[in-house]
């Protein structure tokens, strides 16, 4: 039985937080093969259901006709492409940011951003819950590391307050990737601009899913002068690969003398920046996708009150049903694959101490009856955990 969902009551405590991969047969989608068995997919961050979208598809092949496979060489090289021109600058024009830098992903963006803007007499303030690549990119960085509490603004003003450093960033993640939920955004733009501070902002767990597609900022009514580097991703809401560093003139091009993740790094296939310019041009021309996937967080929101579970606090895609033991969480995730729903156990160190967890994720191209299978199967499974 696969250790990621099986056998997780008599295994030992290193096996209940040993990772394991599971190999996917075919494209991903709302249904996905893994092992000759179909499975409806609540474990992608597909969340506008782009990933095998025709239109993308198509994009891609034609840019592999164009450029070949491989961009060949580094950016700075050879391995600019005008469909890479093409994206950054879309990018840049659909976030209304002065200029957008690619790189081959997001844990390279924020690795490369952070190391370029922070040096080692700098002070980073992060929240406690931001994503890996921002931690790592602050230890790369060589500043000096200030973690505030979880959202918590007080906090956070108290210690930019005490801080003598010269040079400040203070960096958040827009969605927090295993909670779902929100920055307090608003009150941390405020306080960067009343310490001098530079903001910088993760957004890609909001980026292509809130404020239209636009991410966390525009729904918030925040403007570029508010948080000057943005860094969205193309793998999840777009259904690519890669990320951008988008804002000020003066930051990008820091970056594009300066980030060694973008210098040195090959350059990201042409083909996934045709397809994510055509991602892009979707989003732009149509919310239609946006609409649905709110229409299916709501959905499931319903369902679960319904049945009398727990709601998550989330209004994104990631939807946490904390079951605070390793144990329960795999077996309950080895439940809901065997009646056909597709969920891993999400346990420390990626999620604090007691929080284990299965983490949901919902898209647009998910089906009614789907939602409604899935809170289904859940009564059922926490049932038998409680």
């Amino acid at each position: 039985m696969n250790e990621a969902y099986g056998g997780a009551a008599s295994a030992g405590p290193a096996r209940l937080r040993t990772r394991t991969l599971d190999i996917r047969d075919a494209a991903a989608g709302p249904v996905i093969s893994i092992a000759g068995r179909e499975l409806v997919n609540f474990c992608s961050n597909d969340y506008l259901g782009l990933a095998s979208s025709p239109v993308l598809r198509a994009a891609a092949v034609e840019a592999i006709d164009r450029y070949g496979v491989g961009a060949g060489a580094a950016a700075l090289l050879s391995g600019w492409t005008s469909a890479h021109h093409a994206l950054a600058s879309g990018v840049a024009a659909y976030l209304q940011r002065d200029r957008a830098l690619l790189f081959s992903s997001g844990y390279l963006a924020n690795l490369g951003a952070l190391s370029a803007l922070a040096g080692r007499h700098a002070e980073v303030f992060h929240d406690k819950l931001n994503h890996a690549s921002l931690i790592d990119g602050v230890r790369l960085a060589g500043a000096h590391s200030t973690r505030y509490r979880h959202a918590d603004v007080a906090d956070l003003e108290r210690r930019l307050a005490g801080s003598a450093a010269t040079t400040r960033l203070i960096v958040t993640d827009g969605v927090f990737s295993m909670d779902g939920d929100l920055a307090p955004l608003r009150d941390i733009a405020a306080l960067a601009r009343a310490h001098d501070t530079l903001l910088i902002c993760d957004d890609a767990h909001g980026f292509g899913v809130l404020g239209g597609g636009r991410g966390l900022p525009t729904a918030l009514g925040l403007t570029q002068d508010d948080v000057p580097l943005l860094v969205v991703t193309f793998g999840k809401a777009l259904g690519t690969v890669g990320a951008a560093a988008v804002g000020r003139a003066d930051l990008i091009e820091r970056l594009q003398q300066q980030a060694r993740t973008f210098i040195y790094d090959t350059a990201m296939p042409p083909a996934m920046a045709a397809a994510s310019s055509a991602a892009l041009a979707l989003l732009a021309h149509d919310d239609s996708l946006v609409a649905s996937l709110a229409a299916n967080i709501a959905r499931f929101h319903r369902a679960l009150r319904t049945a009398g579970l727990t709601v998550p606090a989330s209004q994104t895609p990631i939807q946490p049903i904390l079951l605070g033991d390793d144990a329960r969480a795999l077996d309950a995730a080895a439940a809901l694959n065997a009646a056909g729903y597709y969920v891993r156990a999400i346990r420390p160190p990626t999620v604090p101490e007691g929080t284990s967890r299965l983490r949901i994720c919902l898209s647009a191209a998910h089906s009614n009856a789907q939602i409604d299978g899935l809170v289904a199967a859940l009564v059922k499974v926490l049932g038998r955990a409680r």
